[in-house]
Formats: structure tokens, C-alpha cells, sequence
């Protein structure tokens, strides 16, 4: 019998997962979510739960969006904010207001949680870049690189990663690089929640123009794809309150399962690196590295935007 016969014989079968005092019901488990691949909901939930150590230290406190795909990533998935009502209770939830009203989002605070989410065919998380107890003010900066236009020239990336580094080190902020298992790289900073969603964006837009004012032929801040004449953009549009990133270790909906890995600055350096180097059959080669192991703690932005003021001051 063929993997997909197999996976469709057992699609209607259910899978107890019993952690945490919690049994997680996991419905057809042998469901495929990636056709081309083979990947099932099972396979899904079994990445998941081998990560669930270094991905769970990432997301406590964090509203969730959920990227969901029940008939598979050829299918037509969505992105869920608010929590159904069929979610057990012991999954911990936060509601948040938004314009019109207010949100109800999950929030994965221990392993149980992260299988029942990937048990509902969510196959990736998106976190907000600030906690629910002050959702306002972010402990988490990110700067969004992609390849320019429509292609995949990784190396465009690794060198604006370099250059944004630099920069970074020089405003004394260190930073976490990560593939995004799409197209770019995310680097992460670590803040101190002391300023709003605004300021903290408009530090990061000051730091992304420093940038490419110095690298004027490589890079732009150009919103319009129409004004940055093949230049690699610095996105910093993901900081506002209710965006969201990637999670670190998430599975993406693309062909091949491709993961959102942490990656350390000798690895920015390789050649070969890609935006899809790991993948979900990648879990013991992910849990054999940690590039973020000892992070550093959050630091001030507004003494970032001192040091920001005194390099373009040229003091």
C-alpha cells in the first residue's frame, strides 16, 4: 500500500496523546496536510511534541494566531484569532480589545497545548511581539528581510543580515537571526517593555533607514515594491500592536514542511544557508543545535535611540 493509501485508510482514526495530565485527542491523525510530501496531522503532532522543549520558552504569555490547514496546505487554509468555543478549557486564552470590539486569542503555555493546536491541523503559530499582560508595549523588535523582487537571492539576504547586525551592535542591541522557513530572515531583538508599539516602531524605522542610507544601492525602505528598484526591503511593519511573526520552530504551510530555525552568526556566513535549510524531518538535527541558548536580556530603546541620534549626529 502507497503512503497516501495508508495515510487515507487512517484518516478517520483518532490518536490519544496523553501529557501534562491532559489527553490530547488528535482526529485523524492520518490525514494528509502536506500531499506532496506524504507529511499526515500525525506526523505534524509528532514534530511538535519533540520540540515542544525548545519551542515552548518562545510563546508563554503571548496571544496566538493560528494558521490553520484542515484539508491540507493545497486546500484553502485561514488564520484564526479567535478562540472556538470547542476548545477544551484547560487551554489558557486571553481577551484583548481591537477596534470594533475585542479578541479572544489562545495562548500555549505548555506542551498539551501546543499538540491540541497542531491536533486541529493549525500548522503554524504566529506570536504577537508582546505579552498579554502589557499588550501594548512589545519586548520584542523585528526586522523582516526577503529576497528583492519576486526571487529567492538568499545571498541578498545574508549580506543585508551582516550589515543590519553591524548596525545593531553599534546601537549596543544584540539580536536573534532566524530563517524564516519562507523566504527571508527574521532578526529578533530583545527589548525592555518600556515604550509602546509606536515608539518602538519608530526606533525600528530609524535604525532601517541608518541602514539604508549607508547601503543606498543594496537596500530601501520603500513600502511601494514600485520604488525600491530591485533593492532588498527592511520591513519593520510587523511591529504594531496585533501583528504577528513566526513562532521559532514553526512549521510553515509550503512544500517540504519547511521550519522557522534559529541560526547563529557563523551560520549566517554560509553559503549554503536558505531560508528552508530545516524542515519537520529535520527534529533531531533542531534539537542537536541551540543558537539562542543564553539570549540576552531585553535592552532599553530609548538608549538605543540616544546612541541612533549621536551616530547620525556624527559624534
Amino acid at each position: 500500500m502507497t503512503a497516501a493509501a495508508t495515510a487515507t485508510a487512517t484518516a478517520g482514526a483518532t490518536k490519544d496523546v496523553r501529557v501534562g495530565g491532559h489527553t490530547v485527542e488528535v482526529s485523524r491523525p492520518g490525514k494528509l496536510l502536506f500531499p506532496g510530501d506524504g507529511f499526515t496531522k500525525a506526523d505534524l503532532v509528532d514534530y511538535y511534541h519533540r520540540l515542544a522543549g525548545r519551542m515552548l520558552p518562545h510563546l508563554p504569555g503571548r496571544p496566538l494566531v493560528s494558521e490553520r490547514h484542515p484539508d491540507g496546505i493545497d486546500g484553502s487554509g485561514f488564520l484564526q484569532k479567535d478562540v472556538p468555543d470547542h476548545f477544551p478549557g484547560w487551554l489558557a486564552r486571553v481577551e484583548l480589545p481591537k477596534a470594533d470590539g475585542t479578541v479572544t486569542y489562545a495562548l500555549c503555555e505548555d506542551t498539551a497545548s501546543l499538540l491540541y493546536l497542531a491536533g486541529q491541523a493549525c500548522v503554524t503559530l504566529h506570536r504577537w511581539l508582546s505579552r498579554a499582560d502589557r499588550p501594548d508595549h512589545p519586548d520584542r523588535l523585528v526586522f523582516d528581510l526577503d529576497p528583492p523582487g519576486r526571487g529567492d537571492d538568499f545571498g541578498a539576504v545574508r549580506r543585508a543580515a551582516q550589515r543590519l547586525h553591524a548596525l545593531l551592535e553599534e546601537l549596543q542591541l544584540p539580536s536573534l537571526p532566524m530563517t524564516t522557513g519562507s523566504r527571508g530572515l527574521h532578526f529578533v531583538v530583545p527589548l525592555l517593555r518600556r515604550e509602546p508599539f509606536d515608539e518602538v516602531r519608530a526606533l525600528a524605522r530609524e535604525v532601517a533607514e541608518v541602514l539604508a542610507e549607508r547601503y543606498a544601492d543594496e537596500l530601501t525602505t520603500a513600502p511601494r515594491k514600485r520604488d525600491r528598484g530591485g533593492r532588498l526591503y527592511l520591513d519593520v511593519q510587523r511591529n504594531a500592536y496585533g501583528q504577528t511573526a513566526v513562532a521559532p520552530y514553526a512549521v510553515r504551510a509550503r512544500p517540504g514542511a519547511p521550519v522557522a530555525a534559529p541560526v547563529d552568526w557563523e551560520e549566517l556566513d554560509d553559503p549554503e544557508l536558505t531560508a528552508r535549510r530545516w524542515t519537520l524531518t529535520d527534529a533531531d538535527r533542531l534539537l542537536d543545535r541551540d543558537p539562542w541558548q543564553g539570549a540576552p536580556r531585553g535592552r532599553s530603546p530609548a538608549a538605543a535611540r540616544r546612541r541612533l541620534a549621536e551616530l547620525r549626529n556624527g559624534s
